[in-house]
């Protein structure tokens, strides 16, 4: 049986500070949210049950700890930080619960630990490394191909959208430290959730599903522009995706909650580039927790297409690619069922010396090849920018 405790601390400043090494996992937003560091458990599954898998693993661990929590608010008392594979297929979702957590919420501090932890080791701070970027021969043509099929299936009437991705590869010229790399993203790109789980780093701009007791907040983006763009952000091309997109995640949240506030559409303008954004609120019927939420809404057509079998299968004979864990939830629960998951967008996948980023886009009816490629490298630019490249090689 593990001993968990959160006690309520004074307010450790910048939270980044915290962070004892390049390792710790990290959670961000707006100054406020969670560093955290060591591993008391770690859970690892596949396949198209791993959200239930994952749930009912958290509920077996946290029934069997003792929990002392001062504050029994979000994200105090034991927390699990998770990242999940977009895809049913092979690939590892994972679930860990660090040994301290250290936390910002609302003016309130605290601290969690999980055992006796110990005095865990400080290493400075590393610069972010140079990048060899890989040379992506034919690159732009198999997109401009893929894009092509994608729109001529969709003036068929095969479906309404696909969302297709594509990556950059590179390799590390040294050591990669992860809270130099979201110093970066939270400075350019401040009104995103910043993480770094499990080799996973980003800013993602969509919050796929939170939930605060009764409360649930759903974020949804589509429709893209940006500097140097071809097209304006008010476009009926642009507002068909977006609408398509909200509606996938509406149509789910209605089947757990007891009232729904759809806003209206507004303009969320980032550093590379704008979209637009659709803020949905509601109040559940029932004690659902955020991880079954967002394994519910998962793949909404922000980032797979709808219907969304049809728009699922396309992606996967046209993309040529595994997304890993790109476009799928990350983020973290607690105890209570309360937590943040986000889509893993303007993201980079980490392991050892090698550096995989993506970046996709909707595709409907008046989508155009050379815009589509545009639109990746903008996005492409959130996490590329920061290690001083704006450019992949060999495109």
């Amino acid at each position: 049986m593990e001993v968990v405790r959160t006690v309520k601390i004074d307010d450790p400043g910048a939270l980044l500070e915290v962070a004892p090494h390049a390792g710790a996992t990290l959670w961000l937003r707006g100054g406020d949210g969670m560093v955290a560091w060591g591993e008391a458990a770690r859970f690892e599954t596949s396949g198209p049950d791993r959200f239930d898998l994952a749930r009912r693993w958290w509920r077996r661990w946290t029934a069997a700890s003792r929990i002392s929590d001062e504050i029994e608010g979000p994200g105090t008392g034991p927390i699990a930080f998770g990242s999940f594979t977009f895809d049913d297929g092979p690939g590892t979702s994972t679930l860990i619960v660090p040994r301290v957590v250290v936390g910002r919420r609302d003016g309130i501090a605290w601290r969690t630990t999980v055992g006796e932890p110990g005095e865990e080791s400080r290493t400075a701070w590393a610069r972010l490394p140079h990048v060899d970027w890989s040379a992506e021969p034919g690159a732009r043509a198999h997109w401009h191909s893929a894009v092509a099929q994608a729109v001529r299936d969709i003036q068929l009437g095969l479906l309404e959208k696909v969302v297709l991705a594509r990556d950059v590869r590179g390799r590390l010229a040294g050591p990669f430290d992860a809270r130099s790399a979201v110093s970066r993203l939270t400075e350019r790109f401040p009104s995103c959730w910043a993480f770094a789980v499990d080799g996973l780093v980003g800013a993602s701009p969509e919050l796929l599903a939170a939930r605060v007791g009764r409360e649930v907040t759903s974020l949804v983006l589509a429709g893209t522009s940006w500097p140097g763009g071809a097209h304006a952000l008010a476009t009926p091309k642009n507002s068909a995706e977006h609408s398509l997109a909200a509606d996938s995640a509406i149509a789910v949240l209605e089947e757990y909650c007891d009232s729904l506030d759809v806003a209206t559409p507004h303009v969320l303008r980032l550093a590379n580039v704008t979209h637009l954004a659709t803020r949905i609120t509601g109040v559940l019927r029932g004690r659902t927790d955020a991880l079954a939420l967002a394994g519910r809404l998962h793949p909404t057509a922000a980032v797979c297409g709808t219907p969304t079998h049809q728009a699922l299968r396309l992606l996967r004979s046209l993309e040529g690619l595994d997304r890993d864990r790109y476009a799928a939830p990350v983020g973290w629960q607690d105890s209570r069922g309360d937590g943040e998951w986000c889509i893993a967008l303007r993201c980079a996948r980490v392991r050892g010396r090698e550096l995989r980023l993506f970046a996709g886009c909707g595709i409907v009816a008046g989508s155009g090849p050379a815009a589509e490629w545009q639109e990746t490298e903008a996005k492409l630019g959130a996490v590329r920018d920061i290690f001083g490249i704006r450019e992949a090689v060999g495109v």
